[in-house]
């Protein structure tokens, strides 16, 4: 009998496309769901055989490779990752950061600090607690939390996704499917490029289906899964992953090194 391949994944709106029918594909795959950080954890612990990790947890990770050609990834705004500010960007001093965030946490600190020259503290915001009445100038929200999250009493609500591609023209990466060491994926591999090719066919029925729980718009979720989240990996989303990775290492919040950004697969080489 094939052997299990454990998989985590995170239970967001913006991961449904990419885990649509994934153990129908790969009936081998068990398949979890938790939250980003907790997910990076587990691939760490060896609790996991492939997560779709945040990549600055990748980046932090022994002898990662990831699934070619699918991302979590946006060009421009991506709704799911805003920082609730009360002053302008170079007037922060303070900022909550959403607990169950760990890539997006790192790239705050990096416009933070590389685009706008500013060194704030930063306390963490557990899962749980609300962000409406917090003493911090900003708050970070991510997921479906930041999709939901008004807070009026901030003035300005800052897309991270828009604040990255203004700076550097790039796309950002926001998760991978990371493998962990000397796992072989082998024909389950597969699997997660028919699952996201399902997923993308079907986004209209899965926004339907997930905006009720979530209490958002069935049009608002299934543009967000249209046109705003990315799923390909490709050249430029590729750029856009080194460029943070240079990035997070001159801030000390993840590893140097020429080789972290590598594929499943040896032999698979990106088109240009």
């Amino acid at each position: 009998m094939p052997a299990t391949i454990r998989v985590g994944a995170v239970n967001y709106l913006n991961t449904k496309p990419l885990i649509e029918r994934l153990t129908e594909f790969a009936p081998t795959v068990a398949l979890s769901l938790a939250l980003p950080s907790r997910l990076a954890d587990q691939l760490a612990a060896g609790e996991l055989d492939v997560g779709l990790i945040p990549v600055v947890e990748y980046f932090r990770g022994a002898n990662y490779s990831f699934v070619p050609g699918v991302a979590i990834a946006s060009r421009g705004p991506v709704l799911s990752v805003t920082l609730f500010s009360r002053v302008p960007w170079g007037q922060i001093r303070s900022v909550a950061l959403d607990e169950g965030s760990r890539t997006s946490a790192a790239l705050t600190q990096i416009l933070l600090r590389k685009r706008y020259a500013v060194h704030p503290t930063f306390t963490p915001l557990p899962i749980d607690t609300p962000a409406d009445d917090l003493a911090t100038d900003a708050v970070l929200l991510i997921g479906d939390r930041a999709m939901r999250a008004c807070l009026p009493g901030y003035q300005y609500a800052y897309d991270l996704g828009q604040e990255w591609t203004d700076w550097t023209g790039l796309p950002f990466v926001y998760a991978v499917w990371a493998v962990r060491g000397g796992v072989v994926l082998g024909e389950v591999e597969p699997a997660f490029h028919r699952a996201k090719e399902y997923g993308l066919a079907h986004a209209g029925a899965i926004a339907q289906r997930e905006a009720g729980p979530l209490g958002l718009d069935p049009g608002y979720c299934r543009r967000y899964l249209t046109n705003i989240i990315r799923y390909d990996l490709g050249p430029q989303e590729s750029a856009g992953l080194r460029r943070f990775h240079e990035l997070a290492a001159e801030l000390g919040l993840a590893p140097e090194g020429v080789n972290r950004v590598r594929h499943h697969r040896p032999d698979f080489v990106e088109s240009r």
